[in-house]
């Protein structure tokens, strides 16, 4: 039960990210006094690493999954009867349950990119926003 109470609540993939987003959207539109932004970049920088990992993963996932489903429904389209075509459409859902999955990743990532040079130019380094198709350098407007 300790052990439980320490990590909290656990969280889909989706959700972490959302719940990361928010605590670095917060920070910096909030600050604290005397903020240690190097510290909090870092911290962003090191979940970022981490999310990598899990769009590796889940895009190993989902191109197997694909390379499947193609397999069955060649085999569906060859041999017409409803076991392979069952089997396409269950690996159909799947396939695009994993495609919905890793966009959100994919879109997350994207957004956290910002976050990261935005972070990195409050710790004092070189950072820019992209927006509306223009650079803006170290964050102006």
């Amino acid at each position: 039960m300790a052990r439980e109470a320490w990590l909290g609540k656990q969280h889909g993939m989706w959700d972490y990210v959302k719940l990361h987003e928010r605590y670095v959207r917060g920070l910096l539109e909030d600050p604290p006094e005397n903020p240690d932004w190097e510290a909090l970049r870092a911290f962003h920088e090191d979940q970022t690493a981490r999310m990598h990992a899990e769009r590796v993963v889940h895009l190993i996932v989902t191109m197997f999954c694909s390379t499947f489903l193609l397999m069955v429904l060649g085999f569906a389209i060859l041999n017409p009867s409803w076991p392979p075509l069952a089997l396409s459409c269950l690996f159909l859902i799947l396939v695009s349950a994993y495609l919905v999955h890793y966009f959100r990743l994919e879109n997350g990532v994207q957004r956290w990119y910002h976050l990261s040079n935005e972070l990195r130019f409050r710790a004092g380094g070189v950072g820019a926003r992209y927006d509306e198709n223009r650079v803006n350098p170290n964050g102006t407007s």
